[in-house]
């Protein structure tokens, strides 16, 4: 969803990077894009561990993550990616069904996914933070999602824009593409395990037919 339906990433890093300085815990942009992907709860934990090599408490993860969200809401709403609603149609055209896998709680975002691209998903079938229990980049978030489509990880295709995302998806078996749209480097993505890495919509979406047929 971040980085590949919206261009939201901006402002998330924004709001992690002031949530969690102002517990006193360091974090910076960078750290947000390489840990896109994971549940709020795991992004806290793993900055407060590398902080401080403990657990932090369920109390104060909850207080960091309303104070992310209280700053997300306060800057400016994420607009659509750039092509990203007309790859949905041309998918549709081929008969392939799509659905979302975020690490993302963020109902806000995740209401506006059904106006923002009407027509393509169905929103009993999204998987977000709270249908997982381990988030990116274990299997389970694009497991669920192959249960809820009904496809075995041979017929299905994902499409991610970070590295941790790209983890959990070829843990789950399925081929997997990278749209790098931050400012992380490529290298991470192919590292990662990216088969293929585009750097917008409209490429992946003149590719299409050629990586159908393969």
């Amino acid at each position: 969803m971040d980085g590949v339906l919206f261009d939201s990433m901006p402002m998330h890093a924004k709001a992690w990077v002031k949530a969690l300085n102002d517990f006193g815990i360091p974090f910076t942009e960078r750290d947000v894009y390489l840990n896109e992907g994971s549940r709020g709860w795991d992004t806290v934990q793993k900055a407060y561990h590398r902080l401080y090599g403990g657990e932090c408490s369920s109390e104060t993860v909850d207080k960091i993550y309303a104070t992310k969200s209280r700053v997300f809401e306060t800057l400016p709403p994420a607009q659509p990616m750039p092509g990203a609603y007309a790859l949905l149609q041309e998918l549709q055209r081929y008969n392939i069904h799509s659905t979302v896998v975020t690490g993302s709680g963020e109902l806000t975002t995740i209401n506006k996914i059904e106006n923002t691209f009407p027509g393509i998903f169905d929103p009993k079938k999204i998987v977000t933070a709270y249908n997982v229990e381990k988030g990116k980049p274990y299997p389970d978030p694009y497991l669920k999602g192959l249960e809820m489509l009904d496809v075995a990880a041979s017929d299905a295709i994902v499409i991610e824009n970070a590295p941790l995302g790209i983890q959990s998806a070829v843990a789950a078996g399925i081929f997997s593409i990278a749209i790098n749209t931050g400012p992380l480097p490529d290298n991470d993505l192919s590292e990662a395990g990216a088969e293929l890495i585009y750097h917008s919509m409209d490429e992946l979406q003149s590719d299409l037919p050629l990586i159908i047929s393969r």
